[in-house]
């Protein structure tokens, strides 16, 4: 070997050594680890950096992760005289094969353990001259544990997937569990087999809203790595790193329409469209610059399941199913339009059209329900409009039955404190405007997600506003209660000033658990210290009754 090679593969292997020693240290110190993760390093890059002035005062970078363009967390190695030695020739026919062999035996080894790397590896050397650059690239595989990590894999969607409840896959498995379903080593890129074990995990999910939604966050975040990793570079040159900015290349061979990786794009667009709308709209974008009809559709009618366009005499509508929009367009400020708009939603609901869809409205009114912190979008303001007509509550109240489901939202804001449950609109409405639908709001507040939405927590104020405060509504306000925010604040209109509205509360409250008791008392007194100090204040009957709260209190916490 070449003396000059020598010398810069010793700087090189030395400073890589004491990097993979604290490397090494690092990972065997790691705990939970997942089973789906055969090892932690995949990448390794060596450069010459030339000098910002003069070649010769660069140094050799080294980076054991895939670093991000943008950021230089490079170790830096200072090289002796013998970079002015090398050659390409000598670089790319000594120093980096025997760099790739000293790397291929420790990366076939079990010297750093066995979680140290992965079953892939890449080794990237680059070398600045004065005008050009020589880049060198090789790829190790080590078979023997892909074959594991196949297995594993394999095992995993049977025990933790395809088996019923309450089996499910943990947090610390999730991420890497997506990223291997798009792996083409480890998973073939059958649409329909992936899908049906996403389909699968999903429906088990359904009811366990903290893991769907990290499910769902590590999912498009894989498969949009898919996308950016394996299909776009084939058709685009990516011309901007931080605006992810895709342009067709010219000259390039379209794929036909029944292309099986066009198609998974398509589908991956869709996954990834159930979090990042906006990327999922860029993507079918750029299949349409394919010329894929697939992704055209999808854009202007959905997926075809549902008839597009609508045309009545005073309604005229559209929807997507794949961009979750429903467009409703009022021609007539009458029960009728609005009677007539919500039998076309009911139908597309009942058909199977997304609940958590986005309503876009063009109506001339422009009412709103009076509750604090209710967005007032689109929807919002259809509900309250429709509301205006008595005649209309059955069939919004069919609306509600048929929409509500528990752990999903509208798609009506961006993700917050203002998203709401479908259904919401029309019930908290209905609950506002009529005795009759009291029933309705209880099976609502027991439904909705009091973890991960909050308006529901001013509708005790409002709907004491609308009815005043009877105790014959008590059952109902301790069920909207019960609704609201654990952090919910004091119901400020909400005065138990009166012997029968105490008895009413104590009857609401008997059947409940303390945690319930404890959360309605903190609404009405405050705290269960200020209804103590209420109780001793008040004068017989209403002293009688609350203090028979206090001890409801009492009891229910044994």
């Amino acid at each position: 070997m070449n003396k000059a090679v020598e010398a810069f593969l010793d700087d090189v292997w030395t400073e890589l050594s004491a990097v993979y020693e604290k490397e090494s240290k690092r990972i065997k110190e790691l705990k939970n680890r997942s089973r789906l993760q055969a090892g932690i390093m995949t990448y390794l890059r060596v450069a010459w950096r030339k000098g910002k002035f003069t070649w010769a005062d660069g140094c050799i970078h080294i980076d054991v992760y895939e670093p991000f363009s943008w950021s230089d967390s490079s170790y830096k190695v200072e090289a002796g005289a013998y970079v002015a030695e090398l050659s390409e020739e000598l670089l790319s026919k000594e120093f980096f094969p025997a760099l790739c062999e000293r790397i291929d035996h420790l990366f076939h080894s079990d010297e750093r353990g066995p979680l140290f790397f992965d079953y892939r590896f890449e080794i990237v050397f680059e070398f600045e001259w004065e005008q050009s650059t020589l880049t060198l690239k090789q790829q190790l595989l080590n078979e023997s544990k892909l074959l594991q990590l196949q297995k594993t894999l394999e095992d995993f969607i049977q025990a933790k997937v395809i088996a019923g409840l309450p089996v499910l896959p943990s947090e610390d498995d999730m991420f890497f569990f997506a990223h291997h379903l798009v792996n083409p080593d480890l998973m073939k890129q059958e649409l329909e087999e992936i899908d049906s074990i996403i389909r699968r995990l999903s429906d088990k999910l359904r009811n366990n809203q903290a893991r769907k939604d990290y499910w769902l966050r590590q999912s498009g975040s894989a498969f949009n790595h898919w996308a950016q990793d394996h299909f776009l570079p084939k058709y685009y040159n990516q011309t901007d790193d931080y605006g992810n900015e895709w342009v067709l290349k010219e000259e390039v061979v379209y794929p036909s329409a029944d292309d099986r990786e066009l198609n998974f794009f398509l589908y991956a667009a869709l996954q990834i469209g159930l979090t990042d709308p906006d990327t999922r709209q860029k993507y079918l974008e750029l299949a349409v610059q394919l010329d894929s009809k697939q992704a055209k559709d999808y854009m202007n009618i959905g997926s075809g399941k549902f008839e597009s366009t609508y045309k009545g005499e005073r309604v005229q509508a559209r929807n997507n199913d794949v961009m979750r929009t429903i467009d409703i367009r009022i021609l007539s400020e009458e029960e009728a339009a609005y009677g007539e708009a919500l039998d076309y939603i009911i139908k597309l609901l009942q058909q199977g059209f997304p609940k958590d869809y986005q309503l876009k409205l063009k109506s001339t009114q422009k009412h709103v329900l009076p509750i604090k912190k209710l967005a007032k979008s689109k929807l919002h303001q259809f509900f309250a409009n429709a509301l205006r007509y008595p005649a209309l509550f059955p069939k919004i109240a069919e609306y509600a039955d048929t929409a509500m489901e528990a752990f999903a939202w509208y798609r009506d804001v961006d993700p917050g404190e203002k998203s709401v449950m479908p259904g919401t609109y029309a019930v908290l409405g209905l609950g506002l405007y009529s005795e009759e639908y009291f029933p309705l709001v209880s099976r609502y507040m027991e439904l909705v997600d009091t973890e991960h939405q909050m308006v529901q927590d001013d509708y005790a104020h409002a709907f004491i506003e609308s009815h005043g405060l009877m105790a014959e509504h008590m059952p109902v306000i301790v069920s909207i209660l019960l609704g609201g925010n654990e952090e919910g604040r004091q119901v400020k209109n909400l005065i138990i000033d009166r012997p029968e509205l105490a008895e009413a509360l104590i009857q609401a409250l008997k059947d409940k658990e303390h945690y319930q008791c404890e959360l309605v008392l903190s609404r009405v007194f405050g705290s269960v210290k200020k209804l103590t100090v209420a109780a001793k204040k008040a004068e017989p009957p209403l002293k009688e009754r609350l203090e028979e709260l206090l001890a409801l209190q009492t009891s229910t916490q044994r």
